[in-house]
């Protein structure tokens, strides 16, 4: 590490670090691949492995707004310090010893009664949280959000955030050119199904920090609801995520499609399940006892193994879940008959009950899914897409 003031120096070799609080498992080397989302995941390795990629967008830092979001944020935040916030930078530290980043990254502390935080940055990752969020949250569940932005920098996801940000703030300004706003949505749109799954990916980051899996839960669940925890219910929170994914007909798909589009995190019910998911995960359990990619081997990281896992990823989901639009994809897929009579069905909402009708007029599709998982992340840019 290049900062060796790091709180939870310690024990040596053994694998368990000593940090504020309780003792929590450190991971010397660990590679984001560890936890990042499949999709996520494809993505990066495959611009990883572009030549000229880095260069290409140092250049393009002259047209971001990074210089003046760093200055902005100098001259009007709360820089995170051991004379300022001193609790929040005992742990960025110990986020970073943690995840062994080895530069830790300025963090700031921004007037904004909206709970958020982001990472942006294209040389240097910079971190914010608003006060919203710093009064919201308890030392564990903040713990949790740290190590997400963390994440979101050991990642390099920063890079493209900006990115993010700079092509909204571009199409706004060229919504008057013809066809011109439409390419650029374009760009948007794919960049923000990506980023929804790298918010994912960073939740997982956030759990290996805090390694507390109620915490994380409770931080997203004050996120949705506000601080009043007494009267919210993790186990409830949960069924929220499953009824949401299951419930209704093609009519509410569409809808959750539509809008999802314009948000660059998933929601936060489904954000939860999906980390609750992780967390019961082989994956999971490896990294904790040690078992994880290391840094050092990013660059043999295969291409097309990742978009093979990717690809894979995505049709589990589809194969899995329990909304109607894919469970009838799964239909189709798996060549079911009378695709008239389920789209009847789906589309009014009859078409979940079971039937006696062989024929399938109105009734249960007959297809057994699996356990349903939530598809859905938390430093937000300030564009009101979403918290954390």
């Amino acid at each position: 590490m290049t900062n060796g003031n790091h709180d939870g120096a310690g024990n040596g070799d053994s694998g368990q670090e000593s940090v504020p609080s309780r003792q929590r498992r450190r991971f010397p080397g660990i590679s984001s691949r560890a936890y990042e989302h499949p999709a996520d995941r494809s993505a990066l390795v495959a611009l990883r492995k572009l030549t000229g990629f880095d260069t290409v967008f140092k250049a393009l830092s002259g047209l971001l707004p990074e210089r003046s979001l760093r200055l902005l944020f100098l001259s009007d935040s709360v820089r995170v310090s051991d004379a300022q916030f001193a609790h929040l930078n005992d742990m960025l530290r110990d986020a970073c010893y943690i995840l062994d980043l080895e530069k830790v990254p300025p963090m700031y502390v921004t007037q904004d009664p909206k709970p958020n935080a982001m990472c942006i940055g294209l040389d240097e990752p910079i971190i914010v949280v608003t006060t919203g969020l710093v009064e919201l949250l308890d030392e564990e569940e903040m713990r949790a959000v740290v190590g997400h932005e963390v994440g979101h920098a050991l990642s390099g996801h920063s890079v493209y955030r900006t990115i993010l940000l700079f092509l909204t703030n571009l199409a706004l300004k060229v919504a008057w050119i013809p066809l011109g706003n439409v390419a650029i949505m374009a760009i948007v749109t794919a960049l923000r199904e990506w980023f929804r799954k790298s918010e994912l990916s960073a939740d997982r980051a956030g759990l290996l920090v805090g390694q507390d899996l109620q915490a994380s839960m409770r931080g997203l669940m004050k996120i949705a609801g506000g601080n009043h925890l007494h009267e919210m219910n993790v186990d409830a929170f949960l069924e929220q995520a499953e009824e949401y994914e299951a419930g209704g007909d093609l009519r509410d798909s569409v809808l959750k499609i539509l809008n999802v589009l314009p948000r660059s995190h998933p929601f936060t019910t489904v954000r939860a399940a999906e980390l609750k998911k992780w967390a019961a995960t082989r994956d999971y359990q490896r990294v904790m006892d040690g078992h994880y990619p290391r840094r050092q081997e990013d660059k043999d990281t295969s291409v097309t193994d990742s978009f093979r896992q990717s690809a894979s990823s995505y049709a589990d989901n589809v194969r899995n879940s329990k909304d109607p639009l894919m469970k009838l994809v799964t239909d189709i897929a798996g060549g079911a008959g009378d695709l008239g009579g389920k789209l009847r069905g789906r589309f009014t909402g009859q078409g979940s009950g079971g039937s006696s009708d062989r024929s399938g007029e109105g009734g249960g599709d007959g297809t057994g899914s699996g356990n349903g998982n939530g598809n859905g992340s938390s430093s937000g840019p300030p564009d009101g897409s979403g918290g954390k």
